[in-house]
Parts: structure tokens; sequence; C-alpha cells
């Protein structure tokens, strides 16, 4: 294990996942609160992908070798995991890096959920909610206190990656409702609220932010402000019907170990469309932050 962590002042955070886009940017949102950070990345990580963290340090380590975890995160006053993927990674991995924590007495832990509401979404709907389901019992099982941190969608991915706003055609499609309200946060309010429960020692089990809450209707009237040109909405049927195609979509997907397949986000949308993964009430205020960017902030960016 090589040591070359971010020496700073105050506590000292691990934070585990640091090479993926929201894990660096929470590295990034602690170090500006001038923290110790410690990002732990896998043994044979490429040196390219290490020397992206050097702002930050990196340690080294076997994630299969339960005491070199362990005095990894000896010290720490929270373990963070932005840890990204399917069993293997959220049960497998995490599990281990929770095993390290609570094996070198850390207080607390931020599991990686980052996501909309899955402790209200049905079981067998979802299967990314449900492994963070399934991690969800065994961590309250545990002897060690935990923060959750659930944000709805990822605002920018309305730029053009989800299936909603349809640029080239002027419609916002939607399922269900057009007046259905979404949860939005951007990845840099997620990371930077965090950061921020990651030094509460007094944080709740679950925090519920949104860095916008809109509709299909509102969005039509955004991109319509926007550009000039009438947005119009674009009901592509109800949620039997979308449970159909994500049926199908499924049936038709090659296997594969991504985490991501188009029938995956499909499981997404239906749980936002259909009201059951709506976060409430908002955690927003608890620190004070006020910078929250809008929905429309997002897409005027993109235009």
């Amino acid at each position: 294990m090589s040591d070359n962590a971010q020496q700073g002042t105050g506590p000292t955070i691990v934070l585990a996942g640091a090479t993926g886009d929201l894990g660096g940017r929470i590295a990034r949102a602690l170090g500006r609160r001038g923290v110790t950070v410690r990002a732990l990345v896998r043994l044979g990580t490429p040196t390219g992908v290490l020397a992206a963290l050097n702002a930050t340090g990196a340690i080294e380590v076997d994630f299969g070798d339960a005491a070199a975890l362990a005095a990894a995160c000896r010290g720490a006053d929270c373990v963070v995991s932005a840890l990204n993927g399917l069993e293997p990674t959220i049960l497998g991995a995490q599990g281990q890096l929770l095993d390290a924590a609570i094996a070198a007495g850390v207080p607390r832990f931020i599991p990686s959920d980052f996501s909309l509401d899955f402790t209200r979404t049905r079981p067998g709907d979802n299967r990314n909610m449900d492994l963070r389901r399934t991690f969800m019992a065994r961590l309250d099982r545990s002897a060690i206190r935990a923060s959750s941190v659930l944000n709805g969608a990822f605002a920018d991915l309305l730029t053009g990656e989800a299936p909603i706003v349809l640029h080239k055609f002027h419609r916002i499609l939607f399922w269900g409702d057009a007046d259905q309200p979404f949860d939005f946060t951007t990845k840099d309010d997620v990371a930077d609220y965090a950061a921020d429960v990651a030094l509460d020692v007094d944080a709740p089990r679950f925090l519920r932010i949104a860095g916008d809450v809109v509709s299909a209707r509102d969005l039509a009237i955004i991109m319509t402000r926007l550009t000039g040109v009438r947005y119009k909405l674009l009901r592509a049927g109800g949620i039997g019907r979308l449970s159909t195609v994500i049926a199908v979509a499924r049936a038709l997907t090659p296997k594969s170990d991504a985490p991501f397949p188009v029938w995956q986000g499909m499981q997404y949308l239906r749980d936002m469309a259909s009201g059951r993964g709506k976060l409430a009430p908002l955690d927003n205020g608890r620190y004070g932050k006020s910078d929250w960017t809008r929905a429309e902030d997002v897409l005027a960016a993109a235009q």
C-alpha cells in the first residue's frame, strides 16, 4: 500500500471511488474544505488515472486484503463510498469497505446511494435500486453510523443523455402525467453537499436534496423560453406501457456488466414518472447552501 494522501487540517475523510466522475467531484469538494483526504484506489490503477488525482492524493490498496483496507481507513472520521457498478461493486467491494471501516473503528459511513428515493420504490422494479436496498439492510445491521444522500436524477443528463428533452423534434417526452414533479440535482451540487455531510457528525440516516423540481410541462416552458421555439409535450404512454417497453428491451438486450443499459435507464425513469421515487421532505437548507443549480441553468448552458 502506497500512501500519498492529501494532508489538510481538521477531520480525515477516506474516499473510495475518487477515480469516477462523481467521486472526483466529491474529492475536490472535500479538498476545498481543507480536510485530509485519503482517496482509495485499487492496486494496478493506471498511472494516468493516478496522475489525475495528484491534487487529492491516492492510496493504492487491494480491496481483497481486509487488513490492508482496514489500515487505510484507520484514524478516519468518515468513510465515503462513491463506488459505482453492479453487485460485485455495490455489494462486494463496498461491503469490503464497510467491513474495513468497522474494523478500523471509523465512526461514520456514507454509502454510494446518490439516487432517487429507493426506500420508497417497489422491490424488483429497478435493478440498481434493489442493490442499494440490499446494501442498506446490511449497513443498518452494522455497528456504524450511516448517512445516505438521495438527490433524484443528475440534472447533467438533461442535456442529452436522458431521453426527455428531444432537441431535434422540439418535444418533451414523458410517460404518465405531464405534471408529475421530478427531482434533479447537478453532480457538482451533489458532491458539494456530500462533502458537508461527511463533516457533519450529527447527519441523519437519510438526507434528501433536489437542486430543482420540475415537471415535463415545466421543461417544455423552459425550453420554449430558452430557444424561442415552441416545445410541445409528447406523451409516450402510461406507466403500464413503459413497463412493457422495459420488459421487451431487457429481453432483447445482450447480458453485460454495464451498470446502465438502456432498459435500466428506463427503470429509473419509471420510478420518477410514477412518483414512487419522489424525494420529500427536502434537506436543501441543512448546511446553508443557497446556490443550487436550476434545471434551466443546465439547459441554458447547453444551448
